[in-house]
């Protein structure tokens, strides 16, 4: 506290709270990002006049009232998220913030990593942390002229996914596969990552990497300041492959990124086309990368995703589940949910997977 103003702390759970947040937020034309586990308030005279919050270790929501802005306020209020980052053992900080904001976190101690001008940055509070990281996976870096990489949520690994890895790696000299880090779903990181290596184990010249956060997930990625839909996934695909392109790519030598088609979702369709773009744009000084689109594997004539796995989970049609997933990820729903046995069957299901229309 200094004069008549005070800072609070309060959890997602103080619902009272949080509806006087959101209602903050909205006045100053914000919405609140759910992901957001604790926040920051400011109060003068009972009134509130700023917020932030943190979700994991991505500042989020930080709003200043207009009436109190330009009192060094949004540097006292930075700097209080950040102490309680580190309390809560959060020392790798990220921001995503608008563009008219980038001066103020970089008085704070952040460092741009990405931007879409006029729009937003990616900010992080190391100058090097990201080059550090590239440095290492250049001591992964595999001879060859082909180098290919796959980024996957894997969620939960299916044989979609496992065909696109087979396919990939068929084509390349080396395949570096990047499983997106996030916590978010019902399958954990840790457990997709185990049954992407369980289901590739047997696949030669391929590297499957731990995610890290210079891999931008859909899920977490912020838009409670931006409105339109189509704005967020375009500031999405920007920065995300910004990263990729001028920092992950030339460390291990990637040449090509391989993706499936995408018959059924438009934003992951539109996600591709700008993927192409980006990835060859010849105004960026750093090595293009060429997109290889994949013809999706399919069972009787529908492209196998892991929504659709996700979707007969839920109606536990174990038997057709083992037709769409490879065998360590059918034992693994199976002891999800110990009370359903999965149903066996006698059908080789190489015979009935087939690519392109059936």
């Amino acid at each position: 506290m200094f004069g008549n103003t005070v800072f609070t702390r309060v959890k997602r759970s103080e619902n009272k709270k949080i509806a006087g947040i959101t209602q903050f937020l909205r006045e100053n034309d914000l919405s609140i990002d759910t992901t957001v586990e604790i926040f920051i308030t400011v109060t003068r005279n009972e009134h509130l006049i700023a917020c932030g919050g943190l979700a994991g270790n991505i500042i989020k929501c930080v709003a200043i009232d207009e009436s109190v802005r330009g009192e060094g306020l949004a540097l006292t209020l930075a700097t209080e998220l950040i102490n309680l980052a580190y309390e809560r053992f959060c020392t790798q900080l990220f921001i995503y913030t608008k563009t008219q904001n980038e001066a103020l976190f970089r008085q704070c101690g952040f460092f741009t990593l990405a931007r879409v001008p006029g729009v937003m940055v990616l900010m992080e509070n190391n100058a090097t942390r990201l080059q550090q990281y590239a440095s290492y996976l250049t001591t992964l870096r595999r001879e060859g002229n082909k180098i290919g990489c796959i980024v996957m949520n894997a969620n939960p690994f299916t044989r979609g996914h496992r065909y696109l890895v087979q396919r990939a790696a068929a084509q390349c000299d080396w395949l570096h596969l990047f499983l997106v880090k996030e916590d978010t779903s019902r399958f954990p990181y840790e457990d997709r990552l185990a049954l992407v290596r369980a289901g590739t184990a047997d696949i030669e010249k391929l590297t499957v990497h731990r995610g890290s956060e210079y891999l931008i997930s859909r899920a977490t990625f912020p838009c409670y300041f931006i409105k339109e839909q189509s704005v967020i996934n375009h500031c999405y695909t920007e920065i995300d492959l910004q990263i990729f392109r001028n920092h992950l790519a030339p460390a291990l030598g990637i040449t090509h990124r391989f993706v499936g088609t995408e018959p059924f979702c438009k934003v992951t369709a539109s996600y591709n086309a700008d993927m192409r773009r980006i990835l060859q744009d010849p105004t960026n000084p750093a090595p293009p990368v060429q997109l290889v689109e994949i013809e999706r594997l399919q069972y009787h004539g529908i492209a196998i995703s892991a929504s659709w796995v996700r979707k007969l989970l839920v109606k536990r049609d174990f038997a057709t589940i083992e037709l769409l997933v490879p065998d360590a990820t059918a034992r693994y729903l199976q002891r999800m949910l110990p009370d359903t046995a999965m149903r066996s069957t006698a059908l080789q299901t190489e015979s009935v997977l087939t690519t392109g229309e059936s």
